[in-house]
């Protein structure tokens, strides 16, 4: 990508749990100023760096803990927001998921026209934004969106071994809420949890 003076930012955002049963959806967003994007570099910086569902869980924590690195050395910032299960039964997976993206963007940058925001499969931006791109498969093609890929699924999948420890019947720290024979055995067998998306059981649940 071309740094051009139309813009001072790029920004990749991804999201991780929207298909899960129970626990939050994350949506994080990684920027960049313009004139620092370097491909080649970033995949230089994070060796092995791909869609977080291609990277083993030991590599997933060490390149998490290399972004955490990069922005103490303020090469790249990260926002991240949760948006509970309470939330995605209320508002719908879609609305719950572009309202996490919309703190998450607007936590990067106050002025949408100073960023050039790349997202991952569906997503959209705000219309605010006017310079967006979603990509189809752009956690395995732009780095800053495998970036946030790896950001997104960390970070959810430690809020999930948190709800293991207070919810130990359901293997959250196993599956992290998705519907896994496992995970469906001990919903019939206890019913839902707090952390459950009751709206993703209706199925199961008859």
């Amino acid at each position: 990508m071309v740094r051009t003076k139309a813009y001072k930012y790029i920004i990749g955002a991804d999201e991780a749990g929207r298909g899960p049963l129970a626990g939050p959806v994350a949506v994080a967003c990684v920027k960049m100023v313009a004139s620092l994007y370097d491909e080649e570099a970033l995949f230089s910086r994070f060796a092995y760096l791909n869609d977080s569902k291609k990277v083993t869980p030991k590599r997933r924590e060490v390149l998490y803990e290399e972004i955490k690195k990069a922005q103490k050395e303020k090469i790249l910032s990260v926002a991240l927001f949760f948006t509970s299960n309470k939330e995605i039964d209320k508002r719908g997976i879609m609305k719950a998921t572009h309202a996490a993206l919309h703190r998450g963007l607007f936590k990067c940058t106050n002025n949408p026209e100073d960023a050039h925001v790349l997202l991952d499969g569906t997503l959209t931006a705000p219309d605010v934004f006017v310079r967006q791109k979603t990509i189809i498969h752009g956690d395995e093609k732009e780095p800053l969106i495998m970036l946030a890929s790896i950001v997104a699924k960390v970070s959810r999948d430690r809020a999930m071994f948190a709800l293991a420890q207070e919810y130990p019947h359901y293997g959250f720290e196993k599956h992290k809420g998705y519907g896994t024979k496992e995970h469906t055995r001990a919903l019939y067998r206890y019913g839902p949890c707090p952390a459950h998306r009751i709206s993703f059981l209706s199925r199961i649940l008859k």
